[in-house]
């Protein structure tokens, strides 16, 4: 009897211990899930010139606050044209000071590979200064950082002199020095346990893909062959959002023939009836028609699939096939696609979203406007004078309150921006094609 007792207890105790580790494991999982983009996050955006003409770093924090409804987010961006790593490493303490970010991304490699062949000096020095700016974001309290290659070179417009890259054309020369700078990216952040984002693969494989289709003449990387017009600057927010953990399910809406609906977590059904739905939205899709050009380079690498996904359902269609009527917009469909899914952001040009979406976006370009002239125009200068804050309370008092002063107006500028991301209401229309 004794001996079975004490069988018992050890059983117990197993079911504890196995309890117990699968409960922190189960912790776990949902702390790291969580950590993608925590409450509250403050996200730095960071990089040199294309960084700074504010197009990719615009439409990631629209994403990231209209498209995932969390307006608990901030968005700072830093870009600073002609910037290197070894640059920002040397203003990082300073200019960051003025945001006391939560999550950085970084978006160097174009200047620092000097326009020229990859040699290993050019390697070691990309590896220090880039080295030098992840410590100090680390100890500076940052705690996600999302370490992103170097775009590329538009494979027409990036021009040098004759055999300036030896037997290579310039562009293919400059992408592979630049591609060896991503790889000391990619080592740098799994050795620190960092985020890797590759920018440089999707927009070299977007511009061929393009390229093929529309001619040599399109543009991806701009007609300088280093700046992108907003399509190329949609596929290095693409490979941002997707790093940061973005899952891109926008929402799902499920019509059911007989008379009802329903919708996912942001999405509200008002009424409905046999074939049509009204509803109201606090997530929106991401919208392209106040810019065709983002939208000429959808075909050719994943953004819709992967981060635009608003799902539309029917069931119980008595009918081959349907028209499908969102906002002004009508296309057909059948049974079997709608059965299955259809996304509505990839299918329809036009939106019910798209005026308030633009509202937003435009909002956002003149709040990172104002957020370069606080960095470049004041904040950066204190560097200059840090001696005599250092030395001076009544000097460092000063300039704390023009700091702060200045964050406030950022503060105002975001919280407009929030307040223009309102419920949207519209209807989907399902007519059967007899």
């Amino acid at each position: 009897m004794r001996r079975s007792f004490r069988g018992i207890l050890r059983v117990l105790g197993l079911g504890i211990v196995l309890l117990v580790t699968s409960c922190q494991t189960q912790e776990t999982k949902l702390s790291t899930e969580k950590s993608k983009l925590p409450k509250d996050s403050r996200i730095s955006i960071i990089g040199d010139s294309i960084t700074e003409q504010k197009m990719y770093t615009k439409f990631m924090e629209t994403y990231l606050l209209a498209c995932t409804g969390r307006k608990d987010i901030s968005v700072f961006q830093f870009g600073w044209s002609g910037e290197t790593a070894g640059g920002f490493a040397n203003r990082l303490d300073n200019d960051l000071s003025a945001f006391k970010p939560t999550i950085a991304t970084l978006c160097y490699g174009m200047n620092d590979g000097g326009y020229r062949p990859y040699v290993d000096d050019i390697g070691k020095n990309y590896e220090k200064a880039m080295r030098s700016v992840l410590e100090k974001l680390k100890a500076m309290g940052v705690s996600q950082i999302v370490v992103g290659s170097p775009g590329a070179v538009d494979t027409k417009y990036f021009q040098r002199g004759p055999g300036a890259f030896g037997d290579k054309s310039a562009a293919d020369g400059y992408n592979d020095n630049l591609k060896h700078l991503g790889e000391i990216d990619e080592k740098l952040a799994g050795e620190m346990k960092l985020t890797f984002g590759d920018v440089h693969t999707p927009m070299v494989e977007a511009m061929a893909k393009a390229k093929k289709e529309k001619g040599e003449d399109y543009d991806v990387c701009g007609r300088d062959g280093v700046h992108p017009g907003s399509n190329g600057h949609l596929i290095m927010a693409y490979a941002f959002l997707k790093a940061l953990g973005c899952d891109g399910n926008i929402g799902e809406i499920a019509i059911d023939m007989n008379g009802s609906a329903t919708a996912s977590e942001g999405h509200k059904v008002l009424s409905a009836t046999a074939g049509k739905v009204e509803l109201e939205s606090e997530k929106y899709p991401f919208c392209f028609s106040a810019d065709q050009n983002t939208a000429g380079i959808l075909p050719f690498f994943p953004f819709n699939q992967e981060l635009n996904r608003f799902t539309l359902k029917v069931k119980n269609l008595d009918a081959a096939k349907a028209k499908v009527t969102w906002g002004t917009e009508t296309k057909e469909f059948t049974k079997e696609q709608l059965e299955s899914g259809i996304n509505l952001a990839a299918e329809f040009p036009k939106t019910p979203f798209d005026g308030n979406f633009g509202k937003i976006m435009q909002e956002v370009g003149n709040k990172q406007n104002y957020e370069t002239q606080m960095i470049k125009g004041i904040i950066t200068n204190f560097r200059s004078i840090s001696d005599n804050i250092k030395n001076d309370a009544e000097l460092k008092a000063a300039c704390d309150t023009l700091k702060d002063k200045l964050a406030k107006i950022q503060a105002k500028k975001d919280a407009d921006v929030k307040a223009l991301i309102v419920p949207v209401k519209y209807s989907i229309t399902v007519v059967p094609l007899k």
